[in-house]
């Protein structure tokens, strides 16, 4: 009997110490999460797309000037710097849909039109980023395609004009967004201005009439962007 108790002593013992032994053991605990990996966004590089619209003529001569559809393309290149800037060029030709841009009437049975087939312009533009978004304003030199139409009774008439006309400038603003690799989404707003145009010979009732050819746009667009590489500015 004796011995049987000194043998549970001892058991019990060895188990004791084998419980304090775990006890001092370490308790694992698995490693911190690694921080969350920066996504870079990169302006830099060129870009093509394509954009649809309205336009709305700013002619202070002619009625039935309302908006008209567009779309068209625009293809250019960007550089990020400083380094959350962005310098960059543009080109944009746009096709206006509808009939013309307006009509004025004169005695006796006479109306004259406007018809603005196209505008387009080469633009230099500077925006700010913030990673995937930017904002960005615009300007430079703006061309139209139109067709300027005398007639008296139905008939087509002779007629002579002057003045810039077929020639301007643009400014304008919008907001892009990378929203995808290589892939941007862009609202702009943008200002032609293609002077006055007088009439200097024709029928007497519209000789010495002018008018302005102007267009205000409103825009949306969709970019392809093929990046170079250039300045990589994270975005936590």
């Amino acid at each position: 009997m004796k011995r049987l108790l000194l043998a549970t002593a001892g058991v019990l013992a060895l188990a004791g110490s084998a419980f304090a032994a775990d006890m001092r053991q370490p308790v694992y605990k698995a490693p911190p999460a690694p921080p969350p990996i920066a996504q870079v966004y990169n302006w830099t590089g060129f870009y093509i797309g394509g954009h649809v619209g309205g336009a709305f003529s700013g002619s202070d001569a002619f009625s039935g000037s309302d908006g008209r559809f567009f779309g068209g393309a625009q293809v250019g290149a960007d550089y990020q710097f400083a380094p959350n800037w962005v310098a960059g060029i543009e080109a944009q030709y746009s096709w206006l849909g509808g009939n013309s841009d307006g009509g004025l009437a004169f005695s006796p049975a006479g109306v004259a039109t406007v018809d603005n087939n196209a505008i387009g312009s080469v633009t230099g533009r500077l925006g700010y980023t913030w990673g995937p978004v930017l904002v960005y304003a615009k300007g430079g030199y703006a061309f139209v395609d139109r067709d300027v139409n005398v007639t008296q009774f139905g008939v087509p008439v002779p007629f002579a004009t002057s003045g810039r006309g077929k020639d301007g400038y643009t400014v304008g603003a919008g907001l892009e967004y990378m929203f995808a690799p290589n892939w941007s989404a862009k609202a702009e707003y943008q200002y032609y201005d293609f002077g006055k145009t007088t009439f200097n010979a024709g029928p007497p009732a519209i000789v010495g009439t002018s008018f302005k050819n102007d267009e205000h746009s409103v825009k949306a667009g969709l970019n392809y962007r093929f990046t170079w590489g250039g300045p990589q500015v994270p975005h936590y």
